[in-house]
């Protein structure tokens, strides 16, 4: 079997990972692409409102979707496009989570799929400050042109795979996955009969039968910092956030304190500053990734980018990376108690 496999991208209306309004796929046969395909869609009914930050990020509004199939409709057509490939994308999480809480929503069933995250994989073969789509995709050879379109994001990732395997001598992913050490992951199959459904979509579910789309929330006074919780030793080690010490910066969409919660849940560590055992630094403000360039930093943003030098394997995080990685669901609640019982 040569290099193939299937690399998916989705644009999502709302802070809730179901609400997928395009999807982008590029099929890759022997380290070569073949075939691409790409929808723009309709949200799954009740979770289609479209939020301000993601039309701000990819330019797709309600009305251009209007009157197109919704999720449900079209999955039958982008299920027979991947067909048994293994599934690629950057930051898989958030990607296939959109799969899983889209299908949810809209008590449909889906096969399992075993799929590879090239933001872990850019981590663990390139060195960059920023392991962010256009970063990556640039020191693979193949740069980002526009990114957040859903099929030329897709291209991309497809791109920084195939680099990857290249570099490290792999004919397929199989190979690849040996020759790192790693373990495939597996999202299983999803019956709305049996299924327990995960907790992005119970969020947002209980949210839409209270009355719909959240109130935005703003912050205007200086972020508190709050305290650093225990990661649950119980997550997911596929997760990218999985061992990862963490730091945050700038203003959030969500307080502080919650965003250590949820990455803590996830299994990272969380602390006050940047330090040389930090390995993230989330940064809000607006930020993205090609603020790196222009100098449009914080402080703790410059310490990054002088510990990097020094040759610390450190990135940085927009917020809207760091939020389809942790979901952007209901607030978590448990304890710091919680993740050491």
């Amino acid at each position: 079997m040569g290099l193939d496999f299937t690399a998916i991208d989705f644009e999502t209306a709302n802070g809730f990972r179901g609400s997928p309004c395009s999807v982008g796929l590029t099929k890759v046969r022997d380290g070569r692409v073949v075939e691409e395909a790409s929808w723009l869609m309709r949200p799954p009914a009740h979770h289609d409102h479209f939020e301000h930050h993601n039309v701000r990020i990819h330019g797709i509004t309600a009305a251009d979707v209007a009157g197109m199939p919704r999720f449900g409709d079209l999955f039958p057509e982008i299920g027979a496009f991947i067909g048994d490939d293994i599934l690629a994308a950057h930051n898989a999480a958030f990607d296939l989570g959109v799969i899983r809480s889209a299908l949810e929503v809209s008590g449909l069933p889906g096969p399992a799929y075993d799929y590879v995250c090239t933001v872990i994989l850019s981590r663990r073969c390139y060195s960059l400050v920023s392991n962010s789509l256009p970063f990556a995709a640039e020191e693979a050879g193949v740069p980002l042109l526009n990114h957040h379109d859903a099929v030329e994001d897709a291209r991309a990732c497809a791109g920084i795979l195939v680099d990857i395997a290249r570099r490290n001598g792999a004919n397929s992913l199989a190979e690849l996955f040996l020759s790192l050490d790693l373990a495939m992951p597996r999202q299983p199959a999803f019956d709305p009969g049996t299924g327990v459904l995960s907790k992005p979509s119970i969020a947002a579910m209980a949210q839409a039968a209270a009355g719909g789309a959240p109130p935005a929330r703003l912050f205007r006074s200086w972020p508190e910092e709050g305290e650093n919780p225990l990661p649950n030793p119980d997550a997911e080690p596929d997760h990218p956030l999985f061992g990862q010490t963490v730091v945050f910066t700038g203003q959030l969409a969500m307080a502080r304190p919650e965003a250590k919660l949820r990455s803590a849940e996830l299994g990272a560590r969380t602390e006050s500053r940047v330090t040389g055992r930090t390995t993230v630094l989330v940064v809000g403000d607006g930020f993205d990734a090609t603020d790196l360039r222009s100098g449009r930093l914080t402080g703790k943003a410059r310490r990054v980018l002088e510990l990097h030098g020094r040759g610390q394997a450190i990135e940085v995080l927009s917020e809207g990376e760091f939020l389809q990685m942790v979901g952007n669901g209901a607030s978590v609640h448990r304890r710091q108690q919680s993740f050491s019982a």
